[in-house]
């Protein structure tokens, strides 16, 4: 659907995540990221993995993914009919730069949008009302991305609770800190190493003591890492 991507020293552009990483701090199936990023027989991706064989996801791609698994929550997605409203998009909204990645385009959260919901609901028959609810859930996962002043993501803000209604955004995924694994945000602290402590033993109220932060914030990367109930 999309070209293979060029090479770049871009951090945000590099092979980081496997498919099972992306799953875990995405809360989908990997085989359902498999199918989104490598496509199954004749059915093409969704978006352009950075790296094929074995197969690698850049920070873009899972950007891209977390908008992809917001849909999802709402509806079990369609590839077929997804990709069409893509498609949609790109043929008639966006410029090249952004076709490289079109779920993240800042054009998607402006006049795109509308087009893309539009496209999307006649593709799989929902009423009005269910647009409505599909642009809630889109605008939820694009307002957890930052941006740099061009209008590429930098972070990204996990969902880490199945009911994405006033999630907290305690925890971020950016490329430059912990080789893009999750971490505190506002920090360096891995969710990983705050998760494992956790495992051993030690209580919140001693991991907080210990990193100088916030219960809800060491509560919130234990669960990013071993998903807790919400």
């Amino acid at each position: 659907m999309f070209g293979r991507r060029a090479q770049t020293d871009d951090l945000r552009e590099l092979p980081a995540y496997t498919i099972s990483e992306a799953a875990h701090y995405l809360t989908v199936p990997a085989a359902t990221v498999r199918y989104w990023s490598v496509g199954q027989g004749d059915y093409e991706p969704l978006i352009v993995a950075s790296q094929l064989s074995p197969t690698l996801l850049s920070f873009l791609d899972l950007t891209e993914l977390h908008v992809l698994a917001a849909i999802r929550r709402k509806h079990v997605v369609s590839m077929p009919k997804v990709r069409k409203a893509i498609e949609c998009l790109v043929e008639n909204v966006l410029d090249a730069p952004d076709r490289r990645h079109p779920l993240i385009s800042c054009k998607l959260e402006t006049d795109g949008l509308d087009l893309f919901i539009e496209q999307y609901g006649q593709l799989i028959n929902i009423s009005q009302g269910g647009q409505m609810a599909i642009r809630e859930i889109i605008s939820a996962a694009l307002r957890r991305i930052e941006r740099d002043p061009q209008g590429v993501p930098v972070k990204f803000y996990p969902f880490t609770r199945t009911v994405m209604e006033d999630a907290p955004a305690m925890v971020v995924i950016d490329p430059k800190l912990s080789a893009g694994r999750p971490v505190i945000a506002g920090t360096g602290l891995a969710t990983q190493v705050i998760a494992e402590r956790c495992k051993a033993g030690e209580s919140v109220s001693q991991l907080a003591q210990d990193y100088e932060r916030e219960a809800a914030e060491i509560e919130e990367a234990i669960r990013c890492e071993l998903r807790l109930a919400a």
